[in-house]
Formats: structure tokens, sequence, C-alpha cells
């Protein structure tokens, strides 16, 4: 096997692939035109290149470059296999996606614009009136091409040779599941009896009721927090965030090739997300704005994927600047998220006296999260395990996250709400490195470190790095430290509760 033809072909193939994901889903075009991507680049995506890659990695020296680059082109090519099994079935669930509407009072509202619907909506009814026709049309248009895309993934995994879609992503992504999930569900036994105290004064400031009246259809409008809009201006998005950039020696306006997209259109998709097109070189920040704190939040949270993508050196090779460990990606857009609820940075960027209502409503929002995802952790460990049958999974799908959330929660989207890849292992490893690093940060450079060049540069010399090292390898080497999810306990005063809150 050639392997540098093959990181071209593959770096030309995930350059057309992400600009069509990005032309898609920012709304720009109606259709998600994948097939004849993968069509051009067929060669990428063959048993025969899995099988010569696997040789490639067994063979590679143990902890080296050359085996971590063997390992991130079999990822891809693994990856890439699977979506060619299922290309066709990702372009029908755009398509369909993009086209469904909910009527809502009278009015046609796209399936899409709903999300943004629901976050705005006063009223609790309403709120309630949009979830459930959301899931009527996940379950009736979308469940039975999410359930055919799972059937076929599983069973392409089989042909490549693993016992288990689970198995697959930690031999290739080099993910210890077993360990995090001991982790995030220690952290969930630990926050069982604090979970509902903590959320109930934030409920009543957001949405006037109190835990027991809480739904499924309220956790939009409890993230878009409007009682806070005040302090979350419309007009200081964007100069808060050329600010902070600014503070740590980054001039936006002087970077080339990056470029924010935060036009409304009646396509784009309600999740805001970067598409790194050439790394570095053309990046793309999509937003489409709800208004308020929540803006503020997505918007740094990609501008942290953003700068970094934007900030890789040039010269390294192909499977460090674009694969790799997303954890380290995510981290670094949870660093630049966490700002929007970090006291002094609301002080000095937005000059808000006492931040104390917005730092005790982030911190109950992030605790939903945790949970969310470390019960997602858990399902989609049995959903991709050796043995599953999935009509029995609705039913444990709303049970473990119902119990996460102590709410009732729907069995529609048991199959639409599962990231590819266990990208949720990243989240939650991103979530814990990211509590880590800024108090690294704060540790070397103070708690105004995001006004200090020396932090930048630090960032800079890590954002360089690409994706070369795992979250837990970029920990040890900067720190020492191991990476663990308990960090997150103290990090939300879990251990020591603020009285504020």
């Amino acid at each position: 096997m050639d392997l540098d033809a093959y990181r071209r072909s593959a770096e030309t193939f995930v350059s057309e692939l992400t600009s069509a994901y990005y032309r898609h889903y920012a709304g720009l075009e109606a259709e998600y035109e994948i097939e004849p991507i993968y069509a051009r680049h067929a060669g990428l995506f063959t048993r025969d290149a899995v099988s010569r890659l696997r040789e490639h990695v067994a063979a590679a020296p143990t902890e080296t470059d050359q085996q971590r680059r063997g390992r991130m082109l079999l990822d891809f090519a693994v990856e890439g296999t699977l979506g060619q099994a299922t290309k066709a079935l990702d372009a029908e669930l755009a398509r369909r996606e993009a086209d469904l509407s909910i009527e809502i009072d009278g009015e046609r509202i796209g399936l899409r614009e709903s999300a943004a619907l629901q976050a705005n909506e006063p009223r609790s009814e309403v709120r309630e009136l949009v979830q459930q026709a959301r899931l009527e049309l996940t379950a009736r248009e979308l469940g039975p091409l999410y359930r055919e895309l799972l059937e076929v993934q599983h069973a392409t995994v089989s042909e490549l040779g693993y016992g288990s879609y689970r198995a697959m992503c930690e031999q290739c992504k080099s993910l210890d599941l077993d360990r995090l999930k001991r982790q995030t569900d220690d952290f969930s036994a630990q926050t069982d009896t604090v979970y509902a105290p903590l959320l109930e004064p934030e409920l009543q400031r957001s949405l006037g009721i109190g835990f027991g009246r809480l739904r499924r259809a309220d956790i939009p409008r409890f993230f878009r927090a409007p009682n806070l809009d005040a302090w979350f201006p419309a007009q200081q998005l964007l100069p808060s965030l050329i600010e902070t950039l600014r503070g740590l020696g980054i001039e936006a306006s002087r970077q080339r090739g990056v470029t924010l997209d935060i036009e409304r259109r009646p396509r784009k998709s309600p999740r805001a997300f970067c598409a790194p097109v050439r790394v570095p070189g053309e990046i793309y920040l999509v937003l489409a704005p709800v208004g308020g704190r929540d803006d503020y939040g997505v918007l740094f949270h990609e501008s942290g994927h953003t700068e970094h993508y934007a900030h890789v050196d040039p010269s390294l090779p192909f499977e460090f600047r674009y694969l790799g460990d997303n954890g380290i990606t995510e981290t670094y857009a949870f660093l630049f998220q966490h700002l929007v609820e970090n006291p002094r940075w609301l002080q000095r960027r937005l000059g808000i006296d006492d931040p104390s209502e917005i730092v005790c409503h982030a911190r109950a929002q992030r605790l939903i999260y945790l949970r969310r995802y470390a019960a997602k952790l858990a399902y989609e460990s049995e959903l991709h395990g050796a043995q599953q049958e999935l009509d029995k999974l609705a039913h444990r799908y709303a049970q473990l996250l119902g119990d996460a959330l102590q709410i009732d929660w729907p069995e529609q989207t048991f199959l639409a709400d599962v990231d590819p890849g266990f990208y949720s292992a990243c989240y939650l490893r991103a979530w814990a490195l990211e509590a880590h690093l800024r108090q690294h940060f704060e540790h070397c450079f103070g708690p105004l470190w995001f006004e200090q060049s020396q932090a930048g540069q630090m960032l800079k010399d890590l954002w360089r790095q690409g994706q070369r090292l795992t979250a837990e390898e970029l920990l040890w080497e900067l720190t020492g430290q191991t990476l663990r999810f308990s960090v997150l306990l103290a990090d939300l005063r879990i251990e020591k509760p603020n009285p504020a809150c």
C-alpha cells in the first residue's frame, strides 16, 4: 500500500466531505451531495485498505508517531467504510430533516427551526406541542431511516472482523470505555442527591416552575435562560469574542481563511458547528442565533474549535491535522465556552458587577449536560455491544436518560439521539480535560488568564500540535496529571456547595 498516496487522497476526501456538510447544514444547498464524493474516493474505503492498515499498525513500533498515524488512518478507513455503506441513508436523512415541518398555531415551522422556536417560546403548553410534533415526525419519518442506518453500521463492522461497533471504537480510537463509564457512573451517583435541589432555584428564576414540573420540552427554554437576556445583548456578541481573542494576542480581523456565518436561513441547522474544510486555511464557524446567553455560549464553543484548527501547524502530517482524538478539539471549545460563565470574564467583558445569577444558572446547566452524557455513554455501550435487540432498547434509553435527569424521557429518539463513533466519550473526556487545563492556566497566569498574551501563546503552542496526542496524553505531557472525571465534582462545587447558588 502506498501510504503517501492514500494520505493525499484522504485529505482531499475529508475537505470535499466537510465542504458539502457545511453548505448543506448552513442552509446554502438543499441537497447533501455526498454520494459523488464517496464515488470519487472509493479506493479509500475497502476491506483490503482496512486489512493493510491493520497490518501497518501491528508492525509499527509501539508508542511512536508511526503507530499513532497508522492507528488514525485505520480509524479513518473504518469510519469511511461505514460512511460508504450508509452514504445514501445519510443523504436521505439530511434531505428529509431539512424538508420536514410542523404546524404550530396555524403556522408551518421547519423541523430544524422548531428547536429555536421551543427555546424562545414562553408558554409551557406550546413548548410541549412543539415537542410532541417533533417526536411524532422523528418516529414516523426519520425513525425507520435511523434504524436502517444502525443496522447497516453494525453489519459492516462485523464484515470488517470486529466483534461489535463498540469493540471497533475502542480499538481504533484507543478508548477505554469501561474505565470512563466507571468514572461517569460514580459522578452520577455522587450528584444524585444534589441534582434536584441545585436545579430548583434556577428553574424558578428562568421558567417560573419548580423541579417537580420540569418536562423534556422545557429544557431548551431553560438553556435559553431568557431571564438573563439583559446581560447578554446581541450587539456585544461579536465584540466580546474579538476582545477576548485580542487579550490572548489574537487579532480576529487578521485571521485568513476563517469565516463567521451567522446569517439566518430557513434550512440552516439549529445546531452550531465548525467546519474545518482545510486545516489550516479554510474554516467556517456556523451559528443560527436565537438570542441571549445561549448565543454567547455556542459562539465561544465553536470559536474554540475554530481557533484550534486555524492555528494547526500546516507542516504536520495529514493525520495530526485532521484526524486523531476529537476530545482534544472539544476541550478547547469547552475552554472558550466556560468563559461565558466565568465571573471575572463577565465583569471584564460585559461589565456585570454581580454575575452570581449567571454563574449559578450555568452550573445547573452544566450538571444537566454531564449527567445526560454519562447516561448516553451507558446507553450507547449497550446499543453498540455485541448482543443488542433494538426493539427493547427504546425503553432502556428512556429509562437511563430519565433516571439521569429525573424526569420522564421520550422513547422516540432512542436511535436519533446517538452520536457516531462514541462521540459521547469525546465530550465527557473533554469536559474533564477542560477543567484540568483551566486550572493549569489559572495556576500559571492567574484568574485573568484570558487577558494574558502568554496564556494565548501557550494555547497557540498546544493548537499547533493538532490532535497528535490523546486527551490523556496531552494532560500528562502538560501537567503530569492523570485525566480524572472526578475533577468536575470540585469544579462544580458539589463537594463544597456554594451557598449563593
